[in-house]
């Protein structure tokens, strides 16, 4: 009897050893396989992260000839004192983005042989219940007409036109927008309409008074059913002003006392601090149709206003101005055709723009004595040609070819014939 019971309490004893052992195994498993389902959520975790974070930018590498040493220009600067050829990295810009559907955050800079500057450093917000409205703030472009939002990455031609960089030089700005876009779904899609208020110093992101510019614009962009043909149409306003550096505003070009057409100057004291006004009104439009040819791009903006300045230049100052106020009436414009060569990666450029920062005078009006009118009176225009080769999908090389005219005049020194100032541009673009 107690021979059987040895035995029973030792199988019983052995029984639940093993099932111990078992449990604790099994524990052990289950343990590591919660380990294993945590770390692996957490790995999908990260790559979702890092999955929403792109990085994208370009480098704009190139060689400049032109026809004078010393030469003011608007293809991608002035050349230095003595010099008519150089070499320049024109852009360098590096940009990340974090996008999570809902919102994004953009930072971008820009590298170059002078330095490192801000380009973009923005947060944008999407509602979701329409996604259509989103909420812009931060330094990023002007959105005003067509050329100062588009990205000097696939830019044509190696510059802006003339009219663009004096209105809206460095086309970056502080401030907010709103922006109204049906999704893709929608009828409504080709209809965006953006609207907000800015510094309205431009680069010099610093705003010096009370004054908040205010930029709204109009598109429509659709495409045919077969996407062989696309168009866009646009109409934009700014209505801004600068305060003014001195009581002395010089504006209303009329028939002077000595028989001359010149500025009048208004001397209140209170015009000292006080906002001179800028406004622009723009239209612009895009065609682009594939054909047998290859596709075939036409383009065009028209800019007219009132642009506030001093005697020596018609950029509105970015930081507060400690001279005379110039008030201007202006026009100006861009037209673009480009022609890719059927299907090969060569494409045709051609580019003719204009900008009359005073179009209440000309020609040898300016430069009369006692009428306030100089240089920065005088309108240009250019003629540029252009030969792209895109190499691959990264690569792209550019000989363009700036051929500058400038308004003359008889009574203004170093003006009475045209400029010796065309540049010719070799660039290589990679992009990534």
């Amino acid at each position: 009897m107690g021979f059987k019971r040895n035995v029973f309490l030792t199988v019983t004893g052995a029984a639940l050893a093993l099932s111990s052992c078992k449990i604790i195994a099994q524990e052990t498993k289950e343990n590591q396989l919660d380990t294993l389902t945590r770390f692996v959520n957490g790995m999908s975790d990260d790559v979702l992260k890092l999955k929403r974070i792109k990085f994208s930018g370009y480098v704009q590498a190139q060689y400049q000839s032109a026809d004078s040493s010393g030469i003011k220009s608007f293809s991608g600067g002035d050349f230095p004192a003595n010099t008519d050829k150089r070499f320049k990295i024109r852009r360098a810009e590096f940009k990340t983005m974090y996008d999570n559907g809902i919102t994004q955050v953009v930072a971008n800079i820009d590298i170059t042989q002078n330095g490192i500057n801000i380009k973009d450093a923005y947060g944008k917000f999407t509602e979701q219940k329409l996604r259509a409205f989103s909420l812009t703030a931060g330094i990023f472009n002007r959105p005003f007409g067509f050329e100062v939002p588009y990205s000097s990455g696939v830019l044509e031609s190696p510059e802006r036109s003339r009219m663009i960089q004096t209105l809206f030089p460095g086309e970056r700005d502080l401030g907010a927008t709103i922006t109204f876009q049906m999704p893709n779904t929608s009828v409504l899609n080709p209809l965006k309409i953006e609207a907000g208020f800015f510094n309205g110093t431009g680069n010099n992101v610093n705003d010096f008074d009370n004054k908040k510019d205010f930029i709204g614009n109009i598109h429509w962009n659709k495409a045919t059913k077969s996407e062989k043909i696309s168009y866009g149409i646009g109409v934009s306003y700014y209505d801004g002003g600068i305060a003014n550096g001195t009581k002395f505003i010089y504006s209303d070009v009329a028939l002077l006392s000595n028989g001359n057409n010149g500025f009048k100057v208004d001397s209140t004291v209170a015009n000292k601090f006080a906002i001179s006004k800028r406004n622009y009104i723009g239209a612009d439009f895009q065609l682009n149709i594939d054909w047998i040819a290859g596709m075939t791009t036409i383009r065009g903006e028209f800019i007219q206003g009132q642009q506030p300045g001093t005697s020596s230049t018609t950029t509105s100052a970015g930081t507060q101005p400690v001279t005379d106020a110039y008030i201007r009436n202006f026009n100006g414009a861009y037209f673009f055709f480009m022609q890719n060569i059927m299907q090969t990666k060569h494409q045709l450029i051609v580019k003719y723009d204009w900008y009359d920062p005073n179009t209440k005078v000309a020609g040898d009006d300016i430069g009369k004595a006692g009428t306030k009118l100089g240089a920065t009176d005088l309108k240009y225009t250019t003629l540029g040609l252009g030969w792209a080769y895109r190499f691959d999908t990264n690569v792209k090389f550019t000989l363009y070819y700036d051929m500058v005219t400038n308004e003359t005049s008889k009574n203004l020194a170093g003006y009475s014939q045209d400029l010796k100032d065309n540049v010719v541009t070799l660039r290589m673009q990679y992009k990534f």
